[in-house]
This record gives C-alpha cells, sequence and structure tokens, in this order.
C-alpha cells in the first residue's frame, strides 16, 4: 500500500493533491460563507473573516484526508 499522495494529472498537467484540496476547501468555504450571508448568520460571528479563513482550512483538510487519493 502507498501512501504517499501522487500527482493528479488534468489534461497532461500535473497538479500536487495538497493544491486540489486547497482548491476545493476555498471553494466550499466560499459557497459555506456566501450561505451564512445569505440567512444573516455570520453576523454572530466577532469577524467573519477569521471564520472563512477557518472554513478554509478545514474543508481543505478534510478534502485532503477523504478525497484526495493517497
Amino acid at each position: 500500500m502507498d501512501l504517499i499522495p501522487s500527482e493528479i494529472a488534468i489534461g497532461g498537467v500535473f497538479f500536487p493533491p495538497l493544491f486540489l484540496a486547497s482548491l476545493l476547501g476555498a471553494t466550499a468555504a466560499v459557497v459555506t460563507a456566501l450561505a451564512l450571508n445569505r440567512y444573516r448568520l455570520s453576523r454572530f460571528f466577532y469577524y467573519p473573516p477569521v471564520v472563512f479563513l477557518a472554513l478554509a482550512v478545514i474543508y481543505s483538510g478534510l478534502f485532503g484526508t477523504f478525497l484526495i487519493p493517497g
């Protein structure tokens, strides 16, 4: 069993797994932030940009752990 993640080829271009996980994580954080703003739930946070950054890190970690092949 190979536990070292390898590059992922998309259209002949090789991407590192961390880049794809961070791209998916940032996209999911944007969608979550838009939903929080739409339903006015972001007003309960003291500083929403830090919440966005935390969501991006959490989503990137989850996508890197469970979705990106290792």
